[in-house]
């Protein structure tokens, strides 16, 4: 039995949204919508339409009236009919839009020419070709479930890969099972102390919580907002000061640490403390969370492994890809002791807060066939390169501004003079370099204040990198002795 031409049209074609409104025939309200649709740009120079018998079919129609109406605009100029081309709108049916530019305040600084901001990687290595490939390879292979409803807890064939590479890379003890896939740090620690956004069912966990004197703003901010108390812990050459847990009024019930390298100062946890932080956990009945945010990148030594992995049901491990591919890759996970894993699934809820299944299956690929431990090495070399030139630059311009922490991360903290850190910050706007001042990342009771630039290393491009370095030492304050 034929199909009928409105069955057919329904597979050919794209769809258009009109609006046949007003007064007089079909066809002249056809062609008012069409001519609307093109002056307010919603058909843009070039665009191809559809068919006739496709749009008659999408409008209800009868097909001579979308010829009619189409042959009259290609009179009036709006459309161009060519054999084998199809309709479509003309290059020049309607003039430009108005782009109205906001003025800039003659006393706002310009957008920064060096992007020296921390917390991005170089956006242009983004290993694009090996995730095209990855996600060919993982779309052929994956079952048609995996295009359905999906899991909350995550895909297994990433699970299982993160698994094996955790173990493998950062020396975590797990297993698929107790890890949760989420969008990264923020989703993880939304989803454990609730707040906006949080999930379904709230939060897992229960303030107060103890986190590093200084440590980025906007996770302080998720824990305020839950209303989970903050308690500062002093930092030194070996990290937090995990003693003071001790001390600070409680009851503490988590404590959040950078161990591999602390943000923003760029020291390690002591081993002695790690294991002093742990048995705090033991006897209080405590939880650790671990950000290991860009634990692959130590580059005068192999990496140090997770605290997880000296005690996996006291320890909320916590890793993304931001750091390492993108952060516009919205993946992250949680490796978690087994008795939260209901509890987090259950904050998680029903689909809202998934992440993308084909990016979890690419991602999944990337791991297994190792190309991910390609690109960490691949760039694991070029930022050790751009911190060897910062340090050496320094060392030679300015001998006097030390670079603090471990060689190690995306970013490095340089020490300033005593009263100097607002006024180099300032000179950094107007002499477009992008950075940040570690005041900013101070907790509002820290006890002890220090001056000092937070600058990403990683973020401009490989062709303007020694550009911004020489940028940014025309900010730097002046030895003490050169007033």
């Amino acid at each position: 039995m034929a199909e009928s031409w409105v069955n057919s049209a329904e597979r050919i074609g794209s769809d258009l949204h009109l609006e046949l409104s007003g007064g007089g025939s079909r066809r002249a309200a056809l062609i008012r919508a069409l001519r609307a649709a093109v002056q307010d740009g919603r058909l843009a120079p070039g665009t191809r339409l559809p068919p006739y018998r496709s749009l008659a079919a999408d409008l209800g129609v009868a097909r001579n009236t979308v010829a009619d109406a189409y042959a009259e605009l290609v009179a009036e100029g709006w459309l161009t009919a060519r054999q084998g081309s199809g309709t479509r709108v003309a290059e020049r049916a309607a003039p430009p839009p108005r782009v109205r530019v906001p003025k800039r305040s003659p006393s706002a600084p310009a957008k920064p020419a060096h992007n020296l901001v921390q917390g991005q990687p170089d956006a242009g290595s983004f290993p694009r070709a090996a995730w095209l490939a990855a996600a060919r390879r993982a779309f052929a292979a994956a079952p048609n479930e995996a295009f359905g409803p999906g899991d909350p807890q995550g895909r297994i064939e990433l699970r299982r890969a993160l698994a094996s590479y955790l173990a493998r890379v950062r020396g975590t003890r797990t297993d698929p099972d107790r890890i949760v896939v989420c969008s990264g740090f923020a989703h993880a620690l939304r989803l454990l102390f609730g707040g906006p956004g949080g999930g379904a069912g709230g939060g897992v966990l229960r303030g107060p919580v103890a986190v590093e004197a200084y440590g980025l703003g906007f996770h302080r901010s998720i824990l305020d907002a839950a209303r989970v108390r903050t308690l500062p812990l002093n930092l030194d050459e070996h990290g937090a000061r995990v003693e003071e847990l001790a001390d600070l009024p409680g009851p503490v019930r988590a404590v959040l640490l950078t161990p591999a390298h602390q943000f923003p100062t760029g020291g390690p946890l002591h081993p002695a403390r790690r294991s002093a932080v742990v048995d705090w956990a033991r006897t209080h009945g405590g939880l650790i969370l671990e950000d290991d945010y860009d634990g692959e990148f130590r580059y005068d030594r192999e990496p140090v492994g997770a605290v997880q992995g000296l005690d996996p049901e006291r320890v909320v491990y916590i890793g993304s890809v931001s750091k390492s591919l993108s952060p516009a890759v919205r993946i992250g996970w949680m490796v978690l002791p087994e008795h939260l894993v209901g509890a987090v699934l259950a904050a998680k809820g029903e689909r809202e807060a998934w992440v993308s299944v084909p990016d979890q299956l690419t991602l999944a690929d990337l791991i297994d066939s190792g190309h991910y431990d390609r690109h960490i090495r691949r760039m694991r070399q070029r930022y050790r390169r751009r911190r060897d030139h910062l340090v050496a630059t320094l060392a030679e311009r300015a001998p006097h501004i030390t670079v603090t922490g471990i060689a190690a991360g995306l970013h490095a903290v340089l020490r300033l003079p005593p009263g100097t850190e607002a006024t180099a910050v300032k000179a950094a706007a107007w002499q477009g370099v992008g950075l940040e001042g570690l005041s900013g990342y101070r907790h509002p009771a820290a006890a002890h204040a220090q001056d000092g630039l937070v600058v990403g290393y990683a973020t401009p491009p490989e062709h303007g990198y020694a550009a911004a370095v020489e940028a940014l030492c025309g900010v730097l304050p002046p030895a003490p002795d050169e007033g």
